[in-house]
């Protein structure tokens, strides 16, 4: 028979799926994949469900509902001061996967180079060789996750098309600084590239710290896309509402490539979106205040136990260091291993490399309540006790 496409085929299964099977086999916690264990705010859940009672629920416009394309343009302006067009410059994806898919597949041809920051978020490497692109892959590395600016300059190229910015940065819960963003910046401009940013961590940021999207820089409003969710921005990662923000020029073959994609996402869903979209201070405020509580909760249970923490400045994530316990350099045989004699389930590190990857760290997901993350740490205690 002839072959099917080789990026692919024989890919394995995502290491969440696997270690999240894992853990259900085991009965054990699971602290691996990324999405909290309660269902976000009860106001916004009951807006979607009136919007299906009440209908209509049939196609709605392709490039999303007014209302939703509206209330993006204006969180836009709210917390960034970006003035955004909603009627050219916004899209509605079923979810933030499907807008980078989308990118891909509408903005990069065979040929091209994409610059990629490791560690990264597992479909970020397969998008870009499906479109016929070459990855080039830059690393930071835990604990620091420091950026060699170098090693990213040297990265761009004559054939560079873009980067792929996650910012927060899953899984190294890393938020750039203001140089390395300008550094960024001024590399994309200088090779007349364009910046896709995977921006859905963008109200998940802590001690203090404030997100600023790339696209505020000077000379990169054209250039840019932006992509949120309202997964994490709401704690409603099954309903998959992404939205994507760029100059029309780029949004108009985005905008095809969605077409032919998803074409549209459920209408009830995106006006509880807009809804949610437009809650007031208080709740974005209070979004990585309860966060960060849960991840020094977990950071201190851990390091408590001996673990090593590596500093987490926004998402949902923790990447802890099991060198102190002596487990080896395989971290998946390490994950494997947790699930099934402690009962706790994190996931590789080294899953979020392309290879060469360190061996020994692990994350863990803390947008879990409180009572799940202290049962996760006493089961680790007892688990460190009796080796």
């Amino acid at each position: 028979m002839k072959p099917t496409n080789p990026v692919y085929t024989g890919l394995p299964t995502t290491v969440f799926e696997v270690m999240s099977q894992l853990a259900r086999t085991h009965d054990a916690i699971n602290l691996g994949q990324g999405f909290p264990d309660v269902d976000g705010p009860e106001d916004i859940r009951r807006v979607a469900a009136e919007a299906v009672v009440n209908g209509p629920n049939q196609y709605p416009p392709m490039m999303g509902v007014p209302e939703l394309r509206q209330a993006v343009a204006d969180a836009n302006r709210r917390f960034y001061g970006l003035d955004v067009d909603w009627r050219t410059e916004v899209l509605v994806t079923s979810g933030a996967t499907e807008a980078l898919s989308d990118c891909m597949a509408a903005l990069i041809e065979p040929g091209d180079e994409v610059v990629l920051i490791e560690p990264l978020y597992d479909c970020y490497l397969p998008l870009v060789e499906r479109a016929g692109a070459t990855a080039r892959m830059v690393r930071v590395t835990p604990p620091d996750w420091r950026l060699d600016q170098e090693a990213l300059a040297a990265a761009f190229g004559p054939k560079t098309k873009a980067i792929l910015l996650n910012n927060p940065m899953n899984p190294a819960a890393k938020v750039f600084s203001d140089d390395e963003l300008a550094l960024i910046a001024d590399l994309v401009v200088r090779h007349d590239a364009y910046a896709i940013c995977d921006e859905v961590y963008e109200h998940i940021l802590f001690d203090g710290r404030r997100h600023r999207p790339l696209m505020t820089l000077p000379g990169m409003r054209e250039r840019t896309v932006r992509i949120g969710s309202a997964g994490k921005t709401f704690s409603l990662t099954g309903w998959k509402v992404g939205y994507l923000t760029a100059a029309p020029n780029l949004l108009d073959p985005i905008t095809k490539a969605h077409q032919f994609t998803t074409f549209t996402t459920p209408p009830g869903l995106q006006h509880a979106v807009a809804f949610g979209l437009g809650k007031d201070d208080a709740y974005y405020g209070s979004l990585p205040g309860d966060l960060q509580a849960k991840r020094d909760r977990l950071a201190e249970g851990l390091s408590r136990i001996g673990f090593g923490v590596a500093p987490c400045a926004g998402t949902y994530f923790l990447t802890v260091d099991t060198r102190p316990f002596d487990l080896g350099d395989d971290d998946a045989a390490t994950c494997e291993r947790l699930t099934i004699e402690a009962g706790v389930t994190a996931v590789p590190v080294s899953a979020f490399y392309r290879s060469d990857a360190p061996g020994h760290f692990i994350r863990l997901c803390f947008s879990k309540r409180d009572d799940v993350l202290d049962e996760a740490v006493a089961r680790l205690a007892r688990w460190v006790g009796d080796r």
